[in-house]
């Protein structure tokens, strides 16, 4: 009995071992734009895929999260901030999104450097930009309320 339970316990212990090793770091950091071809857009945090991790047995999915993911501080996301923004949504699906219909018609105009760019089959998005306008992150939308949004801009992007 002894026996079965110290190979049970080793048993476990190698799962362990052989789960946990690739969620504690990523070696490699991919680009925003490659991040979101394999479908990670927005802030992710590293806690975020470890999380992940629990409901996803995939470990190929799991590593390529963790190449995308912001390492978990206070730091690493508040200073973040950006010039400007770009909020892209399909005209057609607007209908399904009344809280960002909410936000451009209403809190928009409080931020002069975010524009409102409509395309065809595009689920609501921001593209936040550096100074001199290039893509620096895509973070998806779809379920936010419309205070998050007016709150996430209000600390992100930089008054004009």
């Amino acid at each position: 009995m002894k026996k079965k339970v110290v190979i049970c316990m080793y048993a476990i212990l190698l799962v362990l071992v052989f789960v946990a090793a690739p969620l504690s770091t990523a070696e490699e950091h991919l680009s925003s734009r490659e991040c979101e071809q394999l479908g990670f857009t927005g802030l992710a945090l590293c806690s975020d895929c470890n999380t992940f991790a629990e409901y996803v047995k995939d470990q190929e999915l799991v590593a390529d999260c963790l190449k995308c993911c912001t390492e978990d501080s206070d730091d690493a996301t508040s200073k973040i901030t950006y010039s400007g923004a770009v909020l892209e949504v399909c005209m057609r699906k607007l209908v399904f999104y009344p809280e960002i219909v909410g936000f451009i018609e209403e809190e928009k105009d409080q931020f002069p450097t975010v524009k409102v760019h409509y395309v065809f089959n595009s689920p609501p998005k921001l593209i936040m930009l550096d100074g001199s306008g290039q893509h620096k992150e895509t973070i998806r939308i779809d379920n936010w309320k419309r205070e998050h949004v007016l709150r996430f801009l209000q600390n992100k992007v930089k008054s004009s």
